[in-house]
C-alpha cells in the first residue's frame, strides 16, 4: 500500500485538504491510500472546522507521498524552525506536493530550487520574495516535485499523484466518478491535459 501524507496545519483551507485525500482514497482498493498529518492531535480550519489528525507529523519520514495543503497561518508556519525541521522530506524516493501557499513551505526548505512554482494570489509576493519564479498556471511538476496553484487545482495535484502511482488509467477512473454530471469528459480531460502538460517538462539540472 502506498501511502500519503496530506501535511495539514492549524488554519487550513479545507478544500485544499480534503478534495486532494478525498480523490486519492477512491484508490485505496487499487493500493494508494491518504491520511491527513497534522502536527497537533487536532487542527482547526480557516472556516472553523476542527479535524483530528489520521497521522501525526512524524508520519512524513515514512509516506510515499507528501503533499504540502495551504491556509491562513503558513506564514507562522516557515517562521517556525522547529516545526519545519519535522518536514525531513526527500524527492529522490518521495513524490513532494504543494497546494497554493504551501508552495512557500517547499521553497524554505530548499526543495525548490530553480523550479517555477503555482501558487494562490495571496501567497504569490510572499513565494517570490524567496527568489522562486511564479507561473501563472494551476499546476506544474518537474521530476518529483510537483506544485498546485488555486484551491480546485488540487484535483490536478491528487491527479499527479494518482498516475505517478497507479497510471493514468486509475486517475481517469477517479475523475469520472466525481465530475459534475454531464460534464465527465471534459473534467477527466482538463485534468489529464495539465498532468501531462507537467510530465513534459525535464526536471531542473543543478
Amino acid at each position: 500500500m502506498a501511502q500519503v501524507a496530506v501535511v495539514t496545519f492549524d488554519g487550513f483551507n479545507e478544500l485544499d485538504s480534503f478534495i486532494a485525500s478525498a480523490l486519492i482514497n477512491r484508490c485505496r482498493k487499487d493500493g494508494l491510500e491518504a491520511f491527513i498529518t497534522t502536527p497537533t492531535p487536532q487542527v482547526t480550519s480557516m472556516n472553523g472546522v476542527e479535524v483530528t489528525g489520521q497521522r501525526p507529523i512524524e508520519f512524513v519520514t515514512e509516506a510515499d507521498v507528501v503533499l504540502i495543503g495551504s491556509g491562513v497561518r503558513t506564514r507562522d508556519v516557515v517562521a517556525d524552525g522547529p516545526l519545519l525541521a519535522q518536514l525531513p522530506l526527500d524527492p529522490t524516493r518521495q513524490l513532494i506536493g504543494s497546494q497554493c501557499s504551501g508552495a512557500l513551505v517547499l521553497a524554505h526548505l530548499g526543495l525548490l530550487g530553480t523550479m517555477p512554482a503555482c501558487t494562490d494570489l495571496t501567497s504569490r509576493p510572499f513565494v517570490e520574495a524567496r527568489g522562486v519564479t511564479v507561473l501563472d498556471t494551476p499546476f506544474h511538476a518537474e521530476g518529483n516535485i510537483a506544485t498546485a496553484g488555486g484551491c480546485l487545482a488540487s484535483q490536478y495535484l491528487a491527479t499527479w499523484v494518482i498516475t505517478r502511482t497507479l497510471g493514468e488509467d486509475a486517475a481517469r477512473a477517479v475523475l469520472d466518478y466525481v465530475a459534475p454530471v454531464g460534464e465527465n469528459r471534459e473534467t477527466v480531460e482538463r485534468a489529464l491535459r495539465a498532468v501531462s502538460a507537467a510530465r513534459t517538462v525535464e526536471p531542473a539540472r543543478s
